[in-house]
């Protein structure tokens, strides 16, 4: 399989991962051009997409949406609420019904030679997942825009070879920051996103001797750095009892505007 970030981050997200035979994207929330440059970095283009899964209905999720899946007519799939927003987001444009693909969390289903396992995730939206996708005996997952994460969040995660994490806000910048009170209290909250030192704690419950490599994603422009997501992520895994220290594994940032090499597992 393969395994990379075209943008990550709360200005818009756009992962990539494939095998030989198929090529799906997760969310679509960057321009058809940025997409297209993308996969072109890795010998793709748009015309080799089998499908788009969508984890929820914010913009910087589905801002390209429209004009992709118009443009090569690529199959969306969603849950049936996500699906019924789209519908009525008048910014995304007519999309064909014919191209909709009702899922529904702990169901899993085949695009090909994919398997796609979707887990539901607590955020502020209409029905969020995550994804999880499998080949063969390899496998991959996408997990932003989570508040919280419990049992049931590791359960999924458990055992992947190549993971795209949230690590969203440095809390300490959130808190003496601009913005407003109310939405402090939302990126904070039980349905916003994962901190940084979360993100660390999460990522030391799924460390395992198969894991090839970890993308930290969804980065706030505002509230984070890159350097410090990475340093803080490292030093929860370090100082948690897990067996594994974080240099044994590769971790970096997902940029929100540079695509990442696509990672082979």
């Amino acid at each position: 399989m393969r395994f990379a970030s075209i943008a990550s981050g709360s200005s818009g997200n756009c992962i990539y991962a494939g095998t030989d035979n198929t090529h799906i994207l997760i969310d679509a929330g960057i321009s058809k051009k940025r997409i297209e440059s993308g996969l072109n970095e890795f010998g793709l283009s748009l015309k080799d997409i089998d499908a788009i899964l969508v984890t929820h209905e914010h913009s910087d999720h589905i801002g390209g949406l429209g004009v992709v899946s118009r443009a090569y007519h690529i199959p969306i799939y969603a849950t049936s609420k996500t699906i019924e927003f789209i519908k009525n987001y008048k910014n995304l444009g007519k999309i064909d019904e014919d191209l909709y693909n009702d899922i529904t969390p702990d169901v899993s289903f085949d695009i090909r030679d994919i398997k796609v396992n979707p887990f539901s995730i607590s955020h502020d939206a209409v029905d969020p997942v995550a994804y999880r996708v499998e080949n063969a005996d390899k496998s991959v997952a996408v997990a932003t825009d989570m508040g919280v994460y419990d049992d049931y969040t590791i359960s999924n995660l458990e055992g992947v070879n190549a993971l795209l994490l949230e690590a969203n806000h440095d809390v300490r910048m959130l808190e003496a920051g601009p913005y407003p009170y109310l939405l402090k209290r939302r990126i904070l909250g039980e349905k916003g996103h994962l901190s940084n030192e979360s993100s660390g704690r999460l990522l030391s419950r799924l460390l395992h001797d198969n894991m090839k490599h970890v993308f930290l994603g969804h980065l706030s422009k505002e509230n984070n750095y890159d350097m410090l997501a990475y340093e803080t992520v490292k030093l929860e895994i370090n100082t948690d009892d897990t067996p594994y220290k974080a240099d044994d594994f590769e971790i970096q940032v997902a940029r929100r505007d540079i695509p990442s090499e696509a990672i082979e597992i």
